[in-house]
């Protein structure tokens, strides 16, 4: 029998004119169709790193539990954050989109694991590191990229670009270190208000955390025990500043004083998942804010002019890479828990590389916006006004 079964083999070979296991994508794509949902795992609990705890008696469980569906849908989550970015870089050195432009790539389970964690009504405001938060906010692809290149069909309708992008209950994007802090507490005090049982998680870099109004904003928040997560992304460095060299005390989470505090994995998308949802539970029980430090990495510079290799070395970054990528994390989870397949995490990649693909395109063909729209929206729900431009003679036109 095995030995009729290599004729047929050698001879089908032989007419299609490929080698024996030679497979196709299209192939790969049918191998996975065809093997049956009940032949993976479909839940596994994995250990996870213990957070460091301030001001509280215990902190997030130390195990966590991932569903198949759950696992594929970080993992795609990740890669396509990671697909776009790089996207983004090559759009840049193209030089097609211009300005500034900080890039994510690195960090994708922190905007991942919080998003997990949070409600769709939930509220979120960041810096201007800001692509991956607005697109696990529910922004397309294309309408990301076509922002970035200052397009018409651009989430801010190419008038915001890499720093100002928003969406429902996501308020950017805010180009103006620490500035995001006060706003969002300013959002939790609303949701307190409203008495609706939302939360604002309110991000911050390292870079930021000395800022004086983030104080001002910790001593309100703790007195009005308002409903907010602070989140202190810290990659190590401000620009190109290593966090040492900046700051006197470099335990982020315990700068809130009286505020309780968690220093989180934030490379682990399910430590970060865990840790997040331990805060919204803590905000939701009206015991006030409470800060969270994920330690994360970015892998490209602070911004698109700065090269990242003049204040830490090559080997540094790839080090980090090889021991603690994100998305190698996870896919090592799912595929030595049989929790995926390689056939099937490969075809989600290649998946992930045609939307990212198809949304350039549309990113370098959409039409900027004309001059007549310059003036819009400066204003909501008002009737139409003219606005001066560049010289009295100069009018235009604000459309609401």
């Amino acid at each position: 029998m095995k030995t009729m079964l290599a004729i047929i083999s050698n001879a089908l070979c032989r007419i299609t004119g490929r080698s024996a296991g030679e497979q196709t994508v299209s192939e790969g794509a049918r191998v996975v169709a065809s093997r049956s949902l009940s032949d993976f795992t479909p839940q596994a609990t994995f250990d996870i790193k213990k957070c460091d705890v301030h001001r509280l008696e215990a902190g997030p469980p130390v195990r966590a539990e991932l569903t198949r569906e759950q696992g594929l849908q970080y993992y795609r989550t990740m890669q396509t954050v990671r697909r776009m970015e790089l996207k983004a870089d090559q759009l840049y050195k193209q030089k097609i989109i211009r300005g500034f432009c900080h890039l994510y790539d690195g960090q994708e389970a922190c905007a991942a694991g919080i998003e997990a964690a949070i409600n769709p009504s939930d509220h979120l405001i960041t810096a201007y590191r800001a692509h991956g938060y607005t697109f696990t906010r529910g922004v397309s692809i294309r309408e990301i990229l076509a922002e970035l290149t200052g397009r018409r069909g651009g989430v801010a309708k190419g008038k915001g670009g890499s720093m100002h992008m928003y969406a429902p209950h996501f308020y950017g994007g805010n180009g103006i270190v620490g500035a995001q802090v006060p706003l969002g507490a300013g959002i939790a005090l609303a949701c307190q208000y409203q008495g609706n049982n939302q939360i604002c998680v309110t991000l911050y870099g390292d870079g930021a955390a000395n800022q004086g109004q983030l104080f001002e904003t910790f001593n309100m928040a703790a007195l009005w025990k308002l409903p907010c997560i602070f989140v202190c992304e810290n990659n190590k460095y401000g620009m190109g500043t290593s966090v040492e060299r900046a700051s006197a005390s470099t335990d982020y989470y315990k700068r809130g004083d009286f505020i309780p505090g968690l220093r989180v994995d934030g490379m682990d998308v399910l430590c970060v998942r865990e840790a997040a949802k331990f805060a919204a539970d803590h905000c939701r029980a009206g015991k006030g804010p409470i800060i969270m430090e994920l330690q994360t990495y970015r892998y490209h510079g602070h911004s698109m002019s700065d090269p990242g290799v003049s204040y830490r070395t090559r080997e540094e970054i790839q080090e980090v890479r090889s021991k603690s990528d994100p998305i190698s994390l996870l896919k090592e989870r799912l595929l030595s828990n049989n929790m995926a397949s390689v056939e099937e995490l490969k075809e989600i990649d290649i998946q992930i590389r045609k939307e990212v693909e198809e949304a350039a395109q549309f990113a370098t063909s959409d039409p900027e916006p004309p001059l007549e729209e310059l003036c819009n929206h400066i204003f909501s729900n008002d009737p139409p006004l003219e606005v001066r431009g560049t010289n009295p003679w100069s009018k235009l036109k604000s459309i609401s």
